[in-house]
């Protein structure tokens, strides 16, 4: 008796779980979707959130420098390797020695964007932007020397501040 008690139970039990996930199915069925045209809208509607980590990149002083001091605090917290400095020691006017950066190598390709790095950062030197539009055909061009470039911001306009202003409840689908 008990074999069949639980038997017809099982298949209740199936029956329940079926309509269940038939309800949830239906329901997305009949509501109404809308697509976000993203290449041909992305410089007129494109929301894209400040905190979004899209690519790494130095923070500059009012004069130009960079804030970076070689410490390699960043290149030994990054779990897999992203980034590598190379520096050198010089000796400044008062006869001290110091660290001068050569070279910050930043791999985008192999990034997990997990912002170890610029959490470790004593000097504030590094932030991840939300610049995300990084598709190239050959990964050699993501390895980017943050020391040698000026980021200026990306191929959207108002990206570093989130793009198009977001509306809640709304979908972003205007046509150019």
């Amino acid at each position: 008796m008990e074999n069949k008690q639980s038997y017809f139970g099982d298949i209740s039990k199936g029956i329940k779980t079926l309509a269940t996930g038939l309800k949830v199915t239906l329901k997305e069925y009949f509501t109404k979707k809308s697509t976000e045209q993203y290449p041909e809208n992305r410089k007129t509607t494109l929301h894209v959130s400040k905190r979004h980590r899209g690519r790494l990149v130095f923070k500059r002083n009012d004069d130009g420098s960079y804030k970076c001091t070689a410490c390699t605090l960043c290149e030994k917290t990054c779990p897999n390797g992203t980034i590598k400095i190379t520096s050198q020691m010089v000796t400044t006017e008062d006869g001290k020695k110091k660290r001068q950066l050569t070279d910050y190598q930043y791999d985008l390709g192999d990034c997990m964007f997990c912002q170890l790095c610029t959490n470790v950062c004593n000097f504030d030197a590094i932030e991840f932007t939300n610049d995300f539009e990084n598709a190239v055909f050959d990964r050699n061009s993501l390895v980017l020397h943050l020391d040698k470039e000026h980021y200026n911001g990306g191929s959207l306009p108002n990206l570093i501040e989130g793009g198009a202003p977001l509306t809640i409840g709304e979908f972003n689908t205007k046509t150019k």
